[in-house]
């Protein structure tokens, strides 16, 4: 059997592919062969620029991210892969079924089978591979609340960014504005549904005056902020309306935003909330688990052409050329995937 294959963050901008013996499950264990894994644009970027807090929890919600962001370490979070081999405990049915788990970038490797999540028949590995991406997306909006006749706002028009506007278009808005600093991601906002899309430049006041105009209050009921870029937080606080909600899925790691609260903000009762994927708001945990809300990512997931948000598929052996086009050439990079052979 051919060995064990690891992606490993060892320093600012270098990874390193390192072969271990593939490894055989416990009692009640699974071993997973990986066919794709995705690479998160937003975090795993902060990762391999040594942006991340290096002190701070990879993820204390998933098992398989234990330790911090020091280098080296091991990251990623959706791959996808079929069931090779079971622990004596675990029945026979898990045998050559296709399964997702929040597991790092590695060709194989151990779970228990309630870490892992089956992939329907109908999906395809490279769907399953941005259930992340639509489940952070879902969170967005559960959090967001965006309402029928509101008007709403997204900077940043990545893989999640998108992925969040598509989700908008299906509401009742009275308007859906996007903003991204690349055409191509502009013109694919407007594809998924945005009444309209600017280049960051263009805000606040362009994108201000193009809110509806018969709409009261004045600005964006509803804002999000998902570039990465800590300059844009202050622009999408100023397109925000009186009493409006601006909701930040950036992480920015150790970089910090510049503020302006001393002028309109002070009398604008403006609410600036962050929202992530790792848990559910309070408020919405009567009735909502993770489990329904990844159901509902499912769904959703249905409605996605993942094709069109899968610019790369790049062959683990060659991390770093994936890393490179995320880091150097965003213009032309969206959705990658690494894929094992």
């Amino acid at each position: 059997m051919t060995a064990a294959r690891t992606l490993r963050f060892t320093e600012p901008r270098e990874v390193e592919v390192h072969e271990r013996p593939v490894p055989d499950p416990g009692p009640d264990e699974v071993r997973v062969r990986t066919e794709v894994s995705a690479v998160s644009p937003g975090t795993e970027l902060l990762v391999y620029r040594g942006e991340a807090p290096t002190e701070m929890a990879t993820d204390a919600t998933i098992d398989a991210l234990d330790g911090t962001f020091e280098f080296p370490l091991t990251y990623g979070y959706a791959a996808v892969g079929r069931v090779t081999a079971v622990g004596g405990e675990v029945g026979d049915e898990w045998l050559d079924e296709r399964a997702f788990a929040f597991h790092p970038h590695e060709s194989h490797f151990l779970a228990t089978p309630d870490e892992l999540v089956r992939v329907p028949d109908d999906r395809s590995f490279a769907e399953a591979a941005l259930l992340p991406n639509v489940e952070t997306a879902v969170n967005f909006l559960l959090d967001g609340d965006p309402r029928v006749g509101e008007q709403a706002v997204v900077f940043g028009q990545g893989l999640v960014g998108l992925l969040t506007t598509h989700l908008l278009a299906d509401h009742p808005l009275a308007d859906l504005v996007t903003l991204d600093c690349y055409p191509e991601r502009r013109a694919l906002a407007r594809d998924l549904g945005a009444d309209r899309a600017f280049a960051p430049g263009d805000a606040p006041t362009t994108v201000r005056d193009a809110l509806d105009a018969d709409a009261t209050p004045s600005g964006a009921d509803l804002t999000y902020e998902l570039s990465g870029d800590p300059s844009a937080l202050d622009d999408a606080i100023s397109v925000t309306g009186y009493d409006g909600r601006v909701l930040v899925g950036s992480w920015y790691g150790e970089k910090r935003a510049d503020l302006d609260l001393g002028g309109r903000f002070h009398r604008s009762r403006v609410a600036v909330e962050s929202t992530q994927v790792s848990t559910l708001s309070p408020e919405l945990r009567g009735r909502w688990d993770k489990a329904r809300r990844l159901d509902v990512a499912w769904r959703r997931l249905a409605d996605v052409d993942a094709e069109r948000f899968v610019t790369h598929r790049v062959p683990v052996e060659e991390a770093d050329r994936a890393y490179r086009l995320l880091d150097e050439r965003p213009d032309e990079t969206l959705g990658v995937l690494l894929t094992y052979d």
